[in-house]
């Protein structure tokens, strides 16, 4: 018996089955966390050609050949499967290889990877097993050669396999998110990945890399809400859709906005006109980090100016991510991204142009590395010529080390702009809230004891401390701008770039006024706009996000522009609000949609007559929203319209 299990040998087929399904197990149940459904039919039926593949190729050369190619697949494969796990715990969103040009600076923070896998070691630990277990056994799997004819038989079975997996996409195929749709149609990693696991993902992220993806762009079949009595105009501009153009994307965008309707004016219309902005990008700001007696200002702003109780800054690939969305008003995935930074195409109604084009002053600082995310690109971008961050002159006025305090950045820079001619635009990047929330945050240090008595844990105190910073920072600013005359003629508006996603979501309800999930909730967060002269709050509980920062700027301070051609909605206007997760996730005022369980959930109060229509033309608007986003960016549309 003893000499038989010695001879035993393992068919490499056998192994890298074993490989990828556990993988796949792993990741489905412990990262994506949705084990049970139709995607775990799809996952095996797919990955069946890329075992027959991956064994045909241990088989062609010889054993010491066979056996170098099966380590460096089980290792390539072993890997990817770690980098999918520490991307998602830092972003929430799987890695594409669209990122590459980003992630040389959006990895950058060692203590961050590192504490994302110290958070997940032991799922760390486990997607190492396979290549633990391949050194201990590799000399009992067989390695030997295959005699021509059964490469053959095996290239065949793979073709026949492989063909055949394209008969389970044909069911449904035209329902939105269907399987045929996410893997020809659909930009979406997570669910994708949900539907047919992470090595299909790859093959299809690789082919879209390399041959190019067009996203499906439904023609618009929003409800317009039509006043009674109609007494506002809309935010359009008189624009020619009709005169074809030889890129056919230009086509189908001015085929889609042609046939779209923007957003009404309001009471609220240019209630700002020809007063100055202080736009603030906070870091890692969320509504946990206010309290009326820990963080004063921030809880004055928020509730004697607007007040959005609905607002959510859903977090896509971190800080350049909540930026894109607030600047720009488009979506941004990492292909987006990755146009943005590389290509530079012009933005026109970005915060800063569409200001300065008024004849604002326009600047920018950042109290961290000026080419952070290529910032000494993309400012310019949105209007920010005059953009001082440190290593590009900010050092030279105020301590630039990790990390640095938002006071100090308010000190030196506010006689840049203040008591000066004409109106200014300023945009702040914040960076004291900034993890990692621990006894090495050195600003978080300065500020614990107004947190020290809480009853919460270490790593929530350091958030809440850190956040204190921002709080001085605002009370700081208030102080310059009333020394100089101009605090009421200066309105203040603040978004939190993403939540904290270093915490973990029990973390988050330690604070937490309500208990969050982990997917939609924690984004949950707060939208400031206030000036000095507002009376009394006003209230606002309509549905909004990041992407509908810019046109609710632009409206209230009555700057022209047209609203069809921004994915994002004025917070004020009478149009439905909806917020766009990542994951193709949303909320409006009627309910939240998780994609990946396909559960709707209504709001208490709320009544629908047809929810499954309802879902399916919210879910064709926010998949359009993703597809607009990326089609303007990569053709250079705005250009285009404009120079019409």
């Amino acid at each position: 018996m003893k000499e038989k299990l010695n001879n035993l040998t393992i068919n490499p087929f056998i192994f890298y089955t074993f490989l990828v399904i556990y993988l796949e197990l792993i990741n489905k149940i412990f990262i994506l966390k949705n084990f049970i459904n139709i995607g775990i039919l799809y996952t095996i039926i797919f990955i069946i050609p890329i075992i027959i593949i991956l064994t045909t190729i241990t088989k062609i050369f010889n054993n010491k050949t066979n056996k170098i190619i099966m380590f460096i697949t089980t290792t390539f494969i072993v890997i990817y499967y770690e980098v999918q796990l520490i991307f998602f715990n830092l972003f929430s969103i799987p890695f594409s290889f669209s990122t590459l040009g980003l992630a040389n600076q959006a990895l950058d923070f060692t203590n961050i990877i590192k504490d994302a896998i110290l958070g997940s070691l032991p799922l760390f630990i486990a997607l190492l097993l396979p290549l633990i277990i391949l050194i201990i056994i590799h000399k009992k799997i067989d390695l030997n050669k295959y005699n021509k004819y059964t490469l053959i038989s095996l290239f065949s079975m793979c073709i026949i396999t492989y063909l055949s997996t394209y008969l389970t996409l044909l069911p449904n195929k035209e329902k939105h998110h269907s399987s045929y749709k996410l893997y020809y149609n659909v930009d979406a990693p997570e669910s994708i990945i949900n539907r047919f696991g992470l090595l299909t993902y790859l093959k299809i992220d690789i082919s879209r890399q390399i041959f190019g993806f067009q996203a499906e762009l439904i023609l618009n079949n929003n409800v317009e809400t039509t006043p009674e009595e109609i007494t506002f105009e809309k935010n359009e501009l008189e624009l020619d859709f009709t005169t074809p153009s030889d890129n056919e994307t230009i086509n189908q965008l001015n085929n889609y906005f042609s046939n779209s309707s923007g957003t009404y004016q309001n009471e609220y219309t240019g209630m700002f006109k020809g007063k100055n902005l202080i736009f603030i990008l906070a870091e890692g700001f969320n509504e946990i980090a206010v309290d009326e007696n820990r963080t004063p200002t921030l809880y004055k702003l928020i509730h004697s100016g607007f007040d959005f109780t609905n607002f959510y800054s859903p977090e896509f690939l971190s800080t350049t991510g909540g930026e894109f969305q607030a600047t720009t008003g488009l979506l941004p995935t990492q292909e987006i991204l990755s146009i943005w930074k590389n290509d530079l195409p012009q933005l026109p109604y970005a915060i800063g142009n569409a200001f300065s084009n008024l004849g604002y002053r326009a600047q920018a600082y950042h109290n961290w590395t000026y080419s952070y995310y290529k910032r000494q690109y993309t400012m310019p971008s949105l209007g920010f010529e005059n953009y001082i961050g440190c290593k590009n002159g900010l050092e030279q006025e105020m301590n630039c080390g990790w990390l640095t305090k938002d006071t100090d950045m308010v000190n030196v820079t506010t006689p840049k702009y203040l008591n000066q001619e004409g109106n200014f635009v300023t945009y702040y990047i914040t960076l004291s809230g900034h993890a990692e929330y621990s006894q090495y945050h050195n600003v978080a240090k300065i500020h614990m004891d107004t947190v020290n008595d809480l009853p919460y844990s270490d790593i929530v105190k350091y958030y809440l401390a850190s956040q204190v910073e921002l709080d001085k920072m605002l009370e700081l600013l208030i102080q310059k701008l009333e020394e100089s005359g101009e605090l009421d003629d200066t309105v203040i508006a603040l978004v939190g770039d993403h939540y904290p996603y270093t915490l973990s979501t029990e973390e988050i309800n330690e604070v937490s006024k309500y208990e969050k999930d982990g997917t939609i909730e924690v984004n949950h967060s707060n939208f400031i706009i206030w000036n000095s002269e507002m009376k009394k709050p006003i209230i606002i509980d309509k549905v909004g996000s990041q992407i509908d920062v810019l046109p609710t700027l632009l409206n209230l301070f009555g700057i022209d522009y047209d609203s069809r051609l921004i994915v994002g909605k004025d917070i004020l206007s009478d149009n439905e609000g909806l917020a766009i997760f990542s994951n193709f996730s949303w909320v409006t005022d009627y309910g939240t949609y998780y994609s990946q369980a396909n559960k709707f959930v209504l709001k208490d109060g709320k009544k629908l007559e047809n929810e499954a229509e309802y879902i399916n033309r919210i879910n064709q608007q926010v998949s359009n929203s993703f597809s607009i986003s990326k089609m303007i960016m990569e053709t250079n549309y705005y250009n285009y319209i404009v120079k019409k």
